[in-house]
């Protein structure tokens, strides 16, 4: 019996913490109803089924709906709602940087550090990957929207890197963009660098007595706060 993908796995563990009413806080932040994230989550589950086959030789390339078609438009609706263009200018430049790091670890780095049977020495890469990913979109997001958008993002770059790579090498090989382990990576990399935001974020938040305000523009300001804030703010004017 094959194992469930850890990808599959994170989304429908997502998704019965969402039906609990836990995380509401987080999709708040990033302007997302608990009906919203839910149905996301079952169009990248759905979508993670269907590839779109891209004609083309040698190298033959499909693209994975719930990997690579359902996260790009979930980054777009995302940067949409940004607060502020410098939002949104962190999150383009963390997917980018994101994407660049995912890339050279996977075809230069890791090649170092396999065992002559193919194991890597510290870490799974399938964990190695969303951490990694994670890590730098916060670093380079900071928030938790723009941090997702570039973990995301940034990943499903680095699989794009990998297919340039390929085509211009003409090598008859078979890529499937957002598919595979790429599918389960996006997942557990977006939903690594939105805790991560979530739990620096918190902590920061406790230790100021609240979401830093000063200085900031009035949308961003509004998207820190919960409906209810928002709501009390719109009966006071």
């Amino acid at each position: 019996m094959d194992r469930l993908p850890i990808g599959l796995l994170a989304l429908i563990i997502v998704s019965v913490l969402i039906y609990l009413g836990l995380g509401h806080r987080v999709f708040d932040r990033m302007r997302l109803t608990d009906r919203a994230a839910l149905m996301i989550i079952a169009a990248l589950l759905l979508g993670s089924l269907i590839d779109i086959p891209i004609p083309g030789r040698p190298v033959s390339v499909s693209i994975n709906v719930g990997g690579a078609l359902v996260p790009v438009g979930l980054a777009i609706y995302l940067l949409a709602g940004a607060g502020t263009r410098e939002e949104r200018s962190r999150a383009l430049w963390g997917a980018l940087l994101t994407g660049a790091v995912v890339y050279f670890i996977g075809s230069y780095l890791m090649r170092g550090l396999t065992e002559p049977a193919g194991r890597y020495h510290f870490m799974e890469p399938l964990y190695l990957y969303p951490i990694v990913a994670g890590v730098v979109a916060y670093v380079m997001g900071r928030s938790r929207r723009a941090a997702f958008v570039a973990a995301t993002l940034g990943v499903l770059l680095g699989d794009i890197f990998h297919y340039l790579r390929v085509a211009a090498a003409r090598a008859p090989v078979r890529v499937d963009i957002g598919g595979g382990g790429v599918f389960d990576t996006i997942v557990l990399a977006g939903i690594f660098a939105v805790l991560l935001a979530e739990v620096v974020g918190e902590i920061r938040e406790r230790a100021q007595g609240g979401p830093a305000t000063e200085g900031r523009a009035e949308e961003l300001v509004a998207n820190l706060q919960s409906p209810a804030e928002r709501g009390r703010d719109d009966e006071s004017k």
